[in-house]
């Protein structure tokens, strides 16, 4: 299992509540949203300690059909068990030292009734037979499932993503993400014309001589369950050594056999990219179980250790820099992003959806210091600025505990804008990338609360940023720097924020550098007084301002 140093209760049922606002805007939950997103007394008494999925993919008729064993510790005796499955897939049965279990469907969960007496410390398991057609992903992969497609050659081109819909929706789980095995095996059945890669590295393949194959991967690392993919095609494989802060880190490329000549020129970007991550972030999270960048019908996602690519292989999104600053297209931006989140998401990753910034706030951001490590300042500061265009401030960034319920899409560009901002505050890039590093360290293959994490950076700051990440991860609104310039005095404040909210800002005063301390209340300070006064703010702070006076 990943650590999980929260309370249960805590996570379950915390409603925070703030200033005008509460954790998203009054909204209505179903049964199922609480069965998915909480942390129910049927997943609380026993800890994942390992899967062995092993799925058929009959691909001519888009069924799939396997078992998952479940290995458990007991943490307190309980004989009901939660596992989740999302319809039109059934389970047939469950058993448990080859004894058949009863078990009922409530919409996606089973309860699963435990015959043995369940004892603390003991570890158990228990293995669910399922099949059936799965979802068909609609808009992979936002809104996930199976991708039946097809190569140029006809041939198949299959592959799963499902963060937002669920891993449940092709396999049986416990689809909640403060839970993780320590370790897992996949194994993967299609015709033995194609091969399967998912996550991890090969164990092995069976070949049974009935036109099949089956490929065995083994992930020797926890992993969230999101996470796990299978991705079947007529693959080309290639690969690399990279000289890491860990050793040797295998890169492992798998693309459909008509790509392999742009994939060779275009994957040229991994080891420039692992040198800026390693810099900033520290060592890549997973050396046991290698890097793979696996080609994908579809975008991309951050499948751990198993990234696929769909970016067509070109540079920028889709061939488009979401910057404007002309930075975006200097580089392949799903290469880049989804392998980000291999430290955050896979390395630290979220113990609740509500808190899903966490990986796409400092993924965002790791484009800008990508760009920082091998382009300079300069172009880091014009990219994250770039970004901010794409703003809506609609909703708060952190979303409703225990429903499965994200925060708003301004997770990705105001997270990355809220970081370049604490970036400007911590005003030490030594200690900035300390404490990036820090946190790869302190929560090293853990699941978090954004709690954990805001507390982290405030102690290594040395400063209480409660008021900081109060205002941009829980408010909607941008700090406003109200100003005014009289009698040879500035006087300022911060308006549009939350009561109590203080943070310092650099700006620059008839053309002289300062760091003023705003907090809510008016203060002023002396200045040399002139014809016409300016003040203007540092534009890495992600604020606003306004001259009360307009002059």
């Amino acid at each position: 299992m990943k650590s999980k140093t929260f309370s249960i209760t805590l996570l379950t049922f915390l409603m925070v509540v703030f200033t005008g606002i509460t954790s998203i805007y009054a909204q209505q939950f179903s049964r199922q949203d609480t069965l998915r997103g909480s942390i129910t007394a049927e997943r609380a008494w026993w800890d994942l300690t390992y899967y062995h999925l092993s799925v058929a993919v009959e691909i001519s008729g888009r069924r799939i059909s396997g078992s998952n064993l479940i290995q458990y510790r007991v943490l307190d005796s309980h004989q009901t068990m939660q596992i989740d499955l999302q319809k039109p897939l059934v389970i047939s049965r469950i058993t448990q030292n080859s004894k058949a279990l009863n078990f009922r469907r409530v919409g996606s969960a089973f309860f699963i009734e435990i015959e043995e007496e369940q004892i603390p410390g003991d570890i158990n398991e228990i293995t669910v037979y399922y099949s059936g057609k799965p979802v068909v992903a609609a808009r992979p992969p936002w809104d996930g499932g199976f991708t039946w497609a097809q190569d140029s050659n006809g041939k198949p081109f299959v592959a799963t993503s499902n963060q937002g819909i669920g891993a449940s929706v092709w396999w049986p789980n416990k689809d909640h993400p403060y839970d993780e095995p320590d370790s897992m095996l996949i194994s993967i059945t299609t015709s033995d014309t194609l091969m399967d890669v998912s996550n991890g590295r090969l164990r092995g393949v069976d070949e049974p001589g009935d036109g099949t194959k089956t490929w065995h991967w083994f992930v020797s690392n926890p992993i969230n369950n999101y996470g796990v993919n299978i991705n079947i095609a007529d693959y080309v494989h290639f690969s690399e050594k990279y000289d890491g802060k860990k050793g040797t880190l295998d890169l492992d490329y798998y693309v459909l056999r008509e790509n392999e000549e742009k994939a060779r020129k275009q994957f040229k970007q991994v080891k420039p990219m692992m040198d800026a991550f390693e810099h900033w972030f520290g060592p890549y999270p997973f050396y046991e179980d290698g890097y793979k960048l696996v080609e994908a019908p579809y975008l991309g996602m951050e499948h751990q250790s198993s990234v696929t690519y769909g970016n067509g292989y070109q540079n920028g999104y889709l061939g488009r820099d979401l910057s404007g600053s002309g930075w975006g297209l200097t580089f392949d931006f799903i290469i880049i992003h989804e392998t980000g989140h291999e430290w955050f998401a896979n390395n630290i990753t979220y113990a609740d959806v509500a808190d899903m910034w966490v990986h796409e706030g400092f993924t965002n951001y790791s484009e800008s210091l990508y760009l920082d490590y091998h382009h300079g300042e300069t172009a880091a500061n014009e990219y994250v600025q770039g970004l901010r265009l794409g703003i809506q401030n609609d909703r708060p960034l952190i979303g409703n505990y225990g429903v499965n319920q994200r925060g708003s899409n301004d997770m990705y560009n105001k997270g990355g804008n809220l970081l370049h901002t604490l970036r400007q505050v911590l005003n030490n890039d030594e200690l900035w990338r300390e404490t990036l590093q820090g946190l790869n360290r302190e929560f090293y293959h853990q699941t978090v609360t954004s709690r954990e994490v805001e507390e982290y950076i405030s102690k290594k700051s040395g400063r209480d940023l409660t008021f900081f990440f109060d205002q941009y991860l829980r408010d909607t609104r941008i700090p406003t720097l109200e100003y005014a310039f009289r009698d040879g005095r500035l006087f300022y404040r911060w308006a549009n924020a939350i009561e109590g909210f203080n943070m310092p800002v650099d700006v620059a005063i008839n053309g002289v550098a300062r760091r003023l301390e705003p907090t809510t209340t008016m203060y002023s300070t002396n200045i040399e007084e002139l014809e016409k006064n300016i003040l203007t703010i540092d534009p890495n702070y992600y604020v606003g301002s306004f001259n009360l006076l307009g002059n």
